[in-house]
């Protein structure tokens, strides 16, 4: 049996964390949470993930500023940004830009096929 990918969900927001987790699960997929963007690479180094789905909003940082300096240390290490606010277009072609980018409030199924994708590159 194959080993459930990982996938680390990084959300200020508590509701989103859980919601997240639950579709995520059902899905098939191991999920590791994380509510401060302040502790992601010690999040990565200890869970190693295949994936990391990120806020761009985080609580005194910014998710484009934490995908910029992931990027830089792991090149293929796919990062999907989600927002309420920004404007996918503009966020993915910045320098250190994402693999994706999905607004919130998002359908799930869309979600699934964007992780899917990013998963099977």
């Amino acid at each position: 049996m194959e080993e459930a990918k990982k996938i680390l969900v990084v959300d200020d927001d508590v509701s989103i964390l859980d919601t997240l987790e639950m579709v995520l699960t059902y899905y098939g997929y191991d999920v590791a949470k994380l509510s401060r963007g302040d502790k992601v690479f010690e999040q990565i180094n200890q869970y190693h993930p295949d994936l990391i789905l990120m806020d761009i909003m985080l609580a005194g940082m910014d998710g484009r500023v934490i995908c910029s300096a992931i990027k830089s240390k792991m090149e293929d290490m796919p990062v999907i940004l989600i927002s309420a606010t920004e404007n996918g277009a503009t966020c993915l072609d910045r320098a250190g830009a994402p693999d994706d980018f999905v607004q919130k409030p998002f359908d799930v199924n869309t979600l699934i096929e964007r992780i899917e994708h990013q998963l099977a590159a």
